[in-house]
């Protein structure tokens, strides 16, 4: 029996002995496995025998020369310094089993790589007046080893959880050269000179600075980041469409089965919508949101367990996920019936003509905070007009007092974070002025809680929000969503169609 394998052998007794010997650590066993331990038959047996598998000639991926622009816009943004942006690693869900693994926004959006444990590290490069811009290296876990065993006795080995790319290939893939990151902690400990790390996403990294960074430094390379992402390059606008014409068909989707919904649970609803974002994207961009009745007034309902009823409004705000993971964020409000009363189209209707000015309010130039003001201020107008709130309008919207029944703000930005660009300044965000390229959602609601007595009966339980993803163009602006109906009679009539 191999010696490293010896399950009587303590665990710590063989990572000492490997450590002395300067070799790996040996391959740790699961606890109550069936087999005891690998003979130096099995072992040698499974070192032989491979087809190489090698992939040569390959394409870079179809964003590289954008994330390649996008590193040289960070190396002229801190010149001099070494900057560490790691990907992350996964994440325990339950015992031995780990969450899907996502990658940081930040490091997806300079490499275009997916994988967990990557770090992109830019060293700052000799040149005219000690200034050569950088060196971009992407450190990766290599192919699982095949020597030691690593490819079939480790869970993360290739036979359990897949083949990992090598470095040659990753290379020629993204465009960077690559290193084995397992080296590179030792490394970062012998660095020297400024350095700046996002923080967040690999505790061995940050361990490996803990003397080199301060917070302060460190969050400016991730306000920096965020502020990138705020003017969307052609490869993500491309991208966006892509989410938003998926999420399209998953609206539809859900549509066709809204029968079997109310037989069911608005668990019915989130699993329709997810199959048609894993079949054609990534994922969900954000947890489903698939509200029924009364539960439509709570803006983030993605419990999704309760029923679907004939006569209520379902309220779907739902989003694909691309495989580059640019996100979609769409919301329909819907008659379960494929019909609106009288009292949920004269809140729809009243929604939609507030959509309709903040969409209006969406061109280069504007203030980002005109789109949402424009939406609020017909939104007061309607509650002033219903006499739910005294006017006049001017002083609801000074004192908020439209806010107990519209809740939050008109949009945000968005792109490979759903709520996008979140670390940037407000005065680049909130109180800047809109660009074309820009990418954001228009959203406004109403919602009128179940137990709110300020307003008639047949008001409560009734929520409704509209939302579209908009790019702003140099004209104007693209509604990239406009594929799904929003008027209150094109939806009927659209839902019609589709269970026709």
């Amino acid at each position: 029996m191999s010696e490293a394998l010896t399950p009587e052998t303590p665990e710590a007794v063989l990572d000492e002995a490997a450590d002395e010997a300067g070799e790996e650590e040996p391959i740790k066993q699961r606890k109550n496995g069936l087999y005891p331990g690998v003979s130096d038959e099995l072992a040698d047996s499974m070192k032989s025998g491979w087809a190489d598998t090698e992939l040569r000639g390959l394409e870079p991926i179809a964003q590289a020369e954008y994330t390649a622009a996008r590193r040289a816009a960070l190396s002229a943004r801190f010149p001099g310094e070494r900057l560490v942006i790691p990907a992350g690693n996964l994440k325990t869900r339950s015992n031995d089993t780990e969450y899907p693994f996502r990658a940081s926004v930040e490091y997806a959006y300079l490499t275009g790589n997916l994988t967990e444990d990557g770090v992109l590290v830019l060293e700052p490069a000799a040149g005219p007046n000690g200034n050569g811009g950088h060196k971009a290296t992407i450190y990766l876990l290599p192919r699982s080893n095949r020597e030691n065993g690593e490819f079939w006795l480790s869970g993360q080995g290739e036979l359990w959880v897949g083949r990992r790319h090598s470095l040659a290939e990753a290379e020629q893939l993204y465009g960077i050269p690559a290193s084995d990151v397992r080296e590179l902690p030792a490394a970062l400990k012998e660095a020297t000179g400024p350095v700046r790390v996002v923080r967040g996403y690999d505790a061995a990294i940050e361990a490996a600075l803990t003397d080199k960074v301060t917070r302060e430094h460190d969050d400016e390379l991730r306000v920096f980041l965020s502020e990138a992402r705020l003017v969307k390059d052609t490869f993500e606008a491309g991208e966006l469409q892509k989410a938003v014409d998926s999420t399209v068909r998953g609206f539809e989707d859900v549509v066709k089965v809204l029968d079997k919904a109310e037989a069911t649970s608005e668990r019915f609803i989130e699993g329709t919508f997810f199959l048609r974002a894993r079949v054609e994207g990534n994922d969900i961009g954000y947890g489903s949101i698939c509200a029924s009745g009364p539960h439509a007034c709570t803006l983030h309902w993605v419990r999704n367990d309760g029923p679907v009823r004939a006569g209520d409004l379902l309220l779907l705000d739902a989003g694909v996920e691309t495989h580059t993971l640019y996100t979609a964020d769409v919301t329909r409000t819907l008659p379960v019936n494929g019909t609106y009363t009288e009292i949920q189209k004269k809140i729809y209707d009243a929604v939609y003509e507030a959509q309709e000015a903040g969409i209006a309010a969406v061109r280069p130039g504007a203030k980002y905070r005109d789109f949402h003001d424009a939406a609020q201020h017909v939104l007061a107008e309607k509650l002033v007009e219903w006499g739910l709130v005294e006017g006049p309008v001017e002083r609801v919207l000074e004192l908020g007092l439209q806010r107990r029944w519209t809740l939050h703000g008109t949009g945000h930005m968005l792109g490979m974070d759903v709520h996008d660009c979140a670390a940037a300044r407000t005065e680049t965000y909130v109180e800047g002025t809109l660009e074309p390229g820009m990418c954001l959602t228009v959203e406004p609601g109403l919602y009128f809680q179940a137990d709110d007595l300020t307003v008639p009966e047949e008001y409560r339980g009734i929520g409704v929000r509209i939302e579209d993803d908009l790019l702003v163009t140099e004209d104007g602006n693209l509604n990239l969503s406009a594929g799904l109906p929003r008027r209150s009679d094109e939806v009927e009539a659209w839902m019609a169609s589709l269970k026709s």
